[in-house]
């Protein structure tokens, strides 16, 4: 099972291991290298989903599987008259001009939704006549592959992205009969702050689109017999499946199961299981952070539009451990801990490792600024109160009525009215690899060498049986 490198897997991760010997967890960055512009079915464009460091190398449509064109385009039309609808309305409630009178407007048709919603926390979406209701579709949604002019994929660049993802994942024998790739979601009601708690690896959106179209190439003929021209052979009885992990309720939900073959269909039932209990675990363990008294409340607070804090999201991220799984599994890290897998006697020509400290390395001490800066100095890098904000235009806050707009996170994020939940330090990396791999890295990118050298990011390597610190002098010191 493969999961996002992010502090919340760690949790997860561990208590699942815990259920069963023979479950096999793996780290690796949320858009498992898929850096892809998805366009949901009736949208008039697509999404990046891929870390902001890289720009999409290829866009996929979604289509209704397994049906006609005539019903196809019927549903397409559906969904893209709900979209327009959808999107008028969200502009006139947020433009910059419609927005300070919409509340004088229109706020008392408002108040059944109000109502209802603070006595059971949830109720159905207002409907407005020119925006059709939401109907399940009668055939699954997902992503369209075939390639044309602007989308899809050809077979050669197929086979490249699966390869690449196996070999900087360092799997590349040893499958099980099935591989879950699990990408993150948040689950959120009234929360502009809803990207900082989704993927980061995905631009802030849900992983669900990545992992699907992972899962679907690995699964081609195809592209396994051009994986097998180039020494990666995966055995005819593996299977791999898009799943998704709400990182709110810390549920997980299989994708296309439908497409599983029946001689899975036991495996995924037993996995299913393993989700439910892994799950329970999980929220007995957070449900102590955020203050409450038993773990079923938790699936409540993404569904309370009064809720400022619905989860922790990544607030208490210390460090990032870039080693086999071996090497930490079994150990409580507190879901403090971004976790990459690598293992460095796969990696000759240190171009995994590079990747790794150019990229996720990069973005989790983006990551663990954003909450330093908003911890240490939220007056000037945060943005104040939550509960007196005023999203403007859809790209800023106000605090109030007025002021400047304001930037970072808000108080609730990283404190819980009693105490800070994020204690303000600089990212500790550690890597299990050569120092001398490492130092090449450093000497290479300067973007690398300025965080490490400077003090923005501390570095520990595990080089056999030493520990070692790079030193702001840029050399090696016994940790």
């Amino acid at each position: 099972m493969v999961f996002c490198i992010d502090v919340r897997s760690e949790v997860f991760r561990r208590h699942l291991e815990s259920l069963d010997g023979s479950i096999e967890t793996f780290g690796f960055a949320g858009f498992f290298g898929m850096s892809l512009e998805y366009q949901p079915l009736g949208s008039t464009q697509g999404v990046a989903q891929c870390p902001v460091l890289l720009q999409p190398a290829f866009q996929v449509p979604e289509r209704p599987l397994g049906a006609n064109t005539a019903t196809s385009e019927n549903i397409a039309r559906k969904h893209r008259v709900r979209q327009q609808g959808k999107a008028l309305w969200q502009l006139f409630q947020t433009s910059a001009t419609s927005c300070f009178s919409f509340v004088e407007s229109l706020g008392l048709g408002f108040f059944a939704k109000l109502a209802g919603d603070s006595v059971k926390s949830s109720s159905p979406p207002i409907r407005w006549p020119w925006i059709p209701a939401k109907k399940p579709p009668k055939v699954p949604l997902g992503p369209d592959l075939s390639p044309t002019d602007r989308s899809g994929l050809p077979e050669t660049s197929r086979i490249d992205l699966v390869e690449s993802l196996l070999r900087n994942l360092g799997m590349r024998q040893g499958f099980a009969p099935l591989v879950v790739l699990c990408g993150h979601a948040t689950e959120l009601t009234n929360n502009p702050y809803r990207a900082a708690l989704d993927c980061v690896a995905c631009g802030g959106h849900s992983g669900e689109p990545n992992a699907r179209v992972a899962a679907t190439l690995l699964n081609e003929e195809t592209v396994r017999q051009g994986l097998k021209d180039r020494n990666i052979e995966i055995p005819q009885d593996t299977w791999f499946v898009a799943a998704v992990h709400n990182t709110t309720t810390d549920g997980v939900t299989l994708c296309d199961t439908h497409l599983v073959p029946a001689s899975h269909k036991a495996l995924v039932d037993e996995i299913t299981g393993w989700f439910g209990q892994a799950g329970q675990l999980a929220r007995r363990e957070r449900a102590a952070r955020l203050g409450e008294q038993g773990e079923n409340q938790l699936p409540r607070r993404g569904r309370d539009w009064a809720e400022v804090r619905p989860e922790w999201g990544l607030a208490g991220n210390a460090a990032l451990i870039v080693a086999p799984r071996s090497r930490t599994r079994g150990l409580d890290l507190g879901g403090r801990t971004f976790l990459h897998s690598y293992d460095h006697s796969q990696d000759q020509d240190l171009r995994v490792l590079e990747l790794i400290m150019t990229a996720p390395m990069v973005v989790a001490n983006w990551i663990n600024m954003q909450y330093y800066a908003s911890t240490v100095d939220p007056k000037t890098f945060g943005s104040g109160n939550k509960t007196i904000h005023n999203v403007v235009g859809r790209f800023g806050v106000l605090q109030g009525n007025g002021g400047d707009l304001m930037t970072g996170l808000p108080m609730q994020c990283v404190h819980d009215g009693k105490r800070l939940q994020h204690e303000p330090l600089r990212l500790l990396v550690v890597i299990e690899a050569p120092r001398d791999a490492v130092s090449q890295v450093i000497l290479k990118h300067a973007v690398v060498r300025n965080l490490v050298t400077n003090g923005w990011v501390t570095l520990v390597v595990l080089d056999g049986g030493r520990t070692m610190r790079w030193t702001s002098m840029g050399e090696w010191v016994e940790a």
